[in-house]
């Protein structure tokens, strides 16, 4: 992934959306970020893959994110309680934008 004047371009790493069946949480989070990808793609930039982990599958997952999903991570960076539209977007531009 190379790097200009700040901003990552593309291909963008993976975002990963890491959750648990049956979080209503994660379920908002999850229908918060196709909202604000598809606003991106709407707009003409580039959206990333999106991963989902349950975290329920892997021991570590588990006790590292069970008091704090739903994250979204992007490479090194993570976003704990990825809940509200202003942090998703901001996170999303911090890491995608270099904003």
């Amino acid at each position: 992934m190379a790097a200009y004047n700040g901003r990552v371009q593309p291909p963008f790493p993976n975002l990963v959306l890491y959750g648990r069946p049956g979080c209503h949480l994660c379920d908002d989070a999850h229908q918060l970020l196709a909202a604000l990808l598809a606003e991106r793609a709407e707009s003409g930039m580039t959206v990333p893959s999106v991963l989902e982990r349950d975290i329920e599958s892997d021991e570590d997952w588990l006790r590292r994110y069970l008091v704090t999903i739903p994250v979204l991570a992007c490479g090194d960076r993570e976003l704990e309680l990825a809940t509200s539209p202003s942090k998703l977007r901001r996170f999303l531009s911090e890491v995608l934008d270099g904003a």
